[in-house]
């Protein structure tokens, strides 16, 4: 579990991930279960497989996340840990058998052995999420864990003391003195990845059941990073909310209600509420930890000038989809402001399936805006969002899709970025005024925004359902080929 956890945050497409994981730490419990005939003395060997165990598994994070963060990837460094995991793990249910039934432990002993396994598994499933990440972090878990399996060989080595050598128990001391010092040290080992990962000093580094959080400060700059991936950059991160909020919101006459999904960080309610006819927020972000940081810590709450402070902001931190399919009241803008389809729970948030669930919150001259990654570097992901929106089944008129309106702008820190605007019908033509303080949307630079050159024109492409999720595809693609 830490194993897919950490190749999750660092590698993104977490099913691809845990499938690899698992599927590998399966085929390795084999080969142990296999090795283990080739083992004479079995209490010798199970105490060597929970030594082992010890130190392989509980320095399965701090490695992982070392070797992200000196080299260039981590593949091949993950499956090496997963299958001695996972040999180790299969080399001691058949020697603890062969020990029982030495000791007369009776006709059932192999079912006992089994029934205990599975239910430990079971035990730690639901501890892993709920209370071992939330309260040690993904490296301190790693060591806690590496710790039980050494505490299980120095109950082996009291109990096979008779038949087990010295040698066994100073290779077992060692260990656990390193594996108990490393979790001590874990917050020191995580500033020194982190001082590596990142060029600027961090402020926050924080693990939760949905993410590795990150923040970073050098001077008055502050970024964001989610699963070591960039979110925003103070310096230029008033290009992206600017764009991804007025020009929708801008059309609409009325605009009373407002749901924000994602953006935790609070920038997009901050464009909001820039607008004086807005009545009401609410903010659909699932992670406690990110709306928490970003209305709490005054450095923090300060670079969204304390909009999720604000009275008229409602912050619900659940799925978006959950939240979509509850009963409420339409909304005059829906805004999406959603992490990027990199994993099939990311990309069901960008398919025909969820927009239709969206369009039944959204009033009949409401607008829908989305972020929509890059038409440059991910050209086909970004056009088959908007092929997506345009083919989604408009409730208003049978028959026909949704209007759309594309838009892209240049932030330093992304590149190339790319919005898509969508409504049951086309907006009634109207002045559009943009609010006092703008520090880069104009009507100029709004109207270049609408203007796509040839390499980033609209292609033949796939939209997005939850049965072909051909976003994801495209996006994963799209930028392997530029930054392989």
């Amino acid at each position: 579990m830490v194993a897919g956890a950490a190749a999750s945050y660092l590698l993104g497409d977490s099913v691809t991930q845990f499938s690899l994981v698992i599927g590998l730490f399966l085929t390795s419990m084999g080969v142990g279960a296999f090795a283990s005939r080739y083992v004479e003395n079995a209490e010798g060997g199970f105490a060597t497989s929970q030594i082992a165990l010890g130190v392989v598994g509980g320095f399965s994070a701090p490695i992982l996340f070392a070797t992200y963060a000196f080299l260039d990837g981590i593949t091949g460094v993950l499956f090496v840990i997963v299958f001695l995991c996972g040999a180790l793990s299969g080399l001691e249910i058949p020697l603890i058998t062969r020990i029982l039934t030495a000791m007369g432990a009776g006709k059932h002993t192999l079912a006992n052995v089994l029934t205990a396994d599975y239910l430990g598994a079971l035990a730690a499933a639901l501890a892993f999420p709920l209370l071992v990440v939330p309260q040690l972090g993904l490296m301190s878990a790693s060591l806690a864990f590496g710790l039980l399996n050494l505490l299980v060989a120095g109950i082996s080595l009291w109990l096979f003391r008779e038949v087990l050598g010295w040698g066994f128990r100073i290779v077992w001391a060692v260990a656990l003195l390193v594996c108990a010092l490393a979790l001590v040290r874990a917050e020191s080992i995580v500033s020194v990845l982190d001082a590596t990962l990142y060029e600027d000093e961090v402020i926050v580094s924080q693990t939760t059941p949905y993410q590795q959080i990150t923040i970073t400060r050098f001077r008055d700059r502050t970024r964001l990073f989610l699963n070591q991936s960039i979110q925003f950059d103070s310096l230029d991160e008033h290009r992206y909310h600017e764009m991804l909020v007025h020009p929708a919101l801008a059309r609409i006459a009325v605009p009373a209600r407002v749901l924000v999904l994602g953006g935790g960080d609070g920038m997009a309610v901050r464009e909001v509420l820039k607008d004086p006819r807005v009545g009401a927020v609410d903010l659909v972000d699932l992670d406690p930890a990110v709306t928490q940081l970003f209305t709490d810590r005054e450095d923090l709450a300060t670079l969204n000038g304390f909009a999720l402070r604000d009275p008229r902001v409602t912050i619900h931190n659940t799925d978006a989809w959950q939240f979509l399919s509850e009963a409420g009241g339409a909304y005059d803008l829906i805004i999406a402001d959603l992490p990027d389809p990199s994993t099939l729970s990311l990309s069901r948030l960008y398919t025909r399936e969820f927009y239709a669930r969206m369009l039944e919150r959204l009033s009949a001259t409401g607008l829908f805006v989305t972020q929509a990654g890059s038409p440059l570097f991910a050209r086909a992901a970004f056009w088959s969002l908007e092929e997506t929106l345009s083919g989604t089944r408009n409730p208003i008129a049978p028959g026909q899709g949704l209007w759309t309106e594309p838009l892209h702008v240049t932030i330093p820190s992304f590149g190339i970025w790319g919005f898509i605007i969508a409504g049951k019908m086309e907006p009634a033509p109207r002045d559009l005024s943009f609010p006092d303080g703008m520090r880069y949307l104009t009507q100029d630079t709004f109207a270049a925004a609408q203007v796509f050159p040839p390499d980033m024109a609209k292609v033949d492409v796939e939209a997005n359902t939850m049965q072909t999720h051909a976003l994801m595809r495209y996006y994963l693609d799209g930028w392997a080929e530029w930054f392989r």
